[in-house]
């Protein structure tokens, strides 16, 4: 039975993703028509990014889940019209882009790379400490989380993690709750934040808590921009409690040109690069939900619309 796929993210993606999901809905043996318009009753799948112009899920009474391209689902999860099971994209492609990111700007800030390329005066020897004296802390210890903290560990960095919730059987040592954030960001030098952007993750970093990093910290966020107060943030720059910021993403993108992160010595600001979904190996991923899906199976990622991750 031919299983009707509604691409509902945007026309800009369809040239990119279309060729890519079709081949993949053959490797997974599916009978799949991808379609950019169908009347709501017929569509059993929606492929979907936010902005797209679906917005009222409730004529789609037959689809059994809602696919999104995005890793992020917190524009999504707010609408009330959705009630179909929302799956996030963990996308291979993604990730490696992640720890590709975050493992080089580790690095960069480990080894005081900015130092000598911005040609510091003089004959300045600081050799820095090693990794395994570096005490790196990933907050966020989900898909990406988990990936780039164990890349840090192959390079010997003494990663420790932290989630709102206990996390059991992982191989790094792991924290959770207000205790335990506030013990790992009292030793923390390198800051990684891949958290979910959720009313208990906003303002996560706020003076209070940026005050509990030791003297030249620095912070890595390529996950959601309102993880940190910008304001704390500049003020603990600006009275040199903090070394330095290396932001990925905003509250508002692009990030506005009279922007005081554009201009300040103490930050890096790179345009939401750190990854992207790939459409080749993202496309995988959607056909392997939708297999998943028409053999009653249960399905990849699928969020908890209660939790907003």
């Amino acid at each position: 039975m031919t299983v009707t796929v509604l691409f509902a993210a945007g026309e800009a993606l369809w040239p990119e993703y279309a060729p890519h999901l079709r081949v993949a809905f053959a490797g997974a043996g599916l009978d799949a028509a991808l379609v950019t318009e169908a009347t709501p009753g017929e569509v059993d799948y929606i492929v979907y990014a936010p902005g797209s112009a679906l917005q009222d899920f409730t004529p789609y009474t037959r689809c059994r889940a809602v696919l999104n391209l995005w890793a992020g689902v917190e524009r999504i999860v707010g609408n009330r019209t959705l009630t179909q099971p929302l799956c996030r994209m963990v996308d291979p492609g993604l990730t490696e882009g992640m720890v590709e990111y975050v493992t080089g700007h580790v690095l960069r800030h480990h080894l005081g790379m900015d130092r000598y390329i911005k040609g510091a005066p003089g004959w300045q020897q600081i050799v820095p400490p090693l990794a395994r004296e570096r005490v790196v802390a990933m907050l966020g210890l989900g898909e990406l989380g988990l990936a780039c903290a164990r890349a840090l560990k192959a390079l010997n960095f003494a990663v420790e993690g932290w989630s709102r919730s206990a996390k059991t059987g992982l191989d790094i040592p792991a924290h959770h709750g207000e205790a335990g954030l506030e013990a790992l960001l009292r030793k923390a030098e390198i800051v990684v934040t891949l958290l979910p952007r959720t009313a208990e993750t906003e303002n996560l970093l706020n003076a209070r808590r940026l005050a509990w990093l030791p003297q030249g910290a620095v912070i890595v966020n390529p996950g959601r921009g309102a993880l940190i107060d910008d304001d704390a943030l500049l003020a603990a720059l600006d009275s040199g409690a903090l070394g330095h910021a290396t932001l990925d993403v905003f509250r508002i993108e692009p990030l506005p040109e009279d922007h005081p992160f554009r201009r300040h010595p103490g930050v890096t600001v790179t345009p939401h690069i750190a990854a992207d979904t790939r459409a080749s190996s993202a496309a995988r991923v959607v056909a392997e939900n939708i297999r998943r899906g028409e053999a009653g199976e249960p399905l990849l990622h699928q969020v908890d619309l209660t939790r907003g991750y």
